[in-house]
């Protein structure tokens, strides 16, 4: 029996959260972001396996949201301060 499903989330910041979870999808797993969408399209043949990918997915997914969220407030602060700290090597 084949197993598939897709997952959508909505995200102001897709890009980034596709990004990073694609490194670690399986090869049952497809992983993009589709404008403020990342949709995660999962299938197998054993329905516990899927289960369990789904589950790593969602904690990822959770994690992923976090980490591009400091980004954002990151890129803010430059932005609202008008400074950067980049560095010149000369």
């Amino acid at each position: 029996m084949q197993i598939s499903g897709r997952i959508v989330s909505k995200h102001t910041n897709a890009r980034c959260i596709a990004e990073s979870l694609s490194a670690d999808n399986l090869l049952s797993m497809e992983t993009k972001a589709d404008g403020y969408d990342v949709v995660c399209e999962i299938r197998g043949e054993k329905l516990r396996s899927v289960i369990a990918s789904v589950d790593d997915y969602l904690m990822n997914l959770s994690v992923a949201e976090e980490i591009c969220s400091l980004g954002n407030k990151n890129e803010d602060q430059i932005t609202i301060t008008g400074k950067s700290e980049k560095t010149e090597v000369n």
